[in-house]
């Protein structure tokens, strides 16, 4: 005779519930612009580093064009107050970007930083 066998039974729920709401979870994202200038700041520091030869090379890596790769780069033009303001930008919550990169091109070829500010001043209006 063979000896019983004691099964044990356990319940595993696959149902489709939503994951919790956690509210720390910042509400909104991190403006585009912002997310360029890090970006640019990255390639950079990877040029210096010289994990990166040139924009080229940047450019072939991140799967970009080497014309988008200058664009970004050149937000590195831009004075040290607009990149920290372009920075800590608030959150966008709904809706388009309140600043674009393509709005900050003029400023980028403005060389003197002192105009930069005042053509700065006019895009946060």
């Amino acid at each position: 005779m063979t000896p019983a066998v004691a099964r044990t039974v356990h319940r595993v729920d696959f149902g489709n519930k939503p994951a919790p709401r956690r509210d720390s979870a910042p509400a909104g994202r991190i403006p585009r612009v912002a997310r360029m200038l890090a970006l640019a700041h990255k390639i950079d520091e990877k040029i210096r580093a010289g994990e990166f030869r040139d924009l080229a090379e940047a450019a072939r890596e991140l799967g970009l064009t080497r014309a988008r790769v200058t664009q970004i780069a050149n937000l590195l033009l831009l004075a040290p107050e607009i990149q920290a303001a372009i920075l800590e930008l608030p959150l966008v919550t709904t809706g388009r970007d309140p600043i674009s990169e393509r709005q900050l091109r003029p400023i980028v070829a403005e060389p003197d930083w002192q105009r930069q500010m005042e053509l700065w001043n006019e895009v946060k209006r």
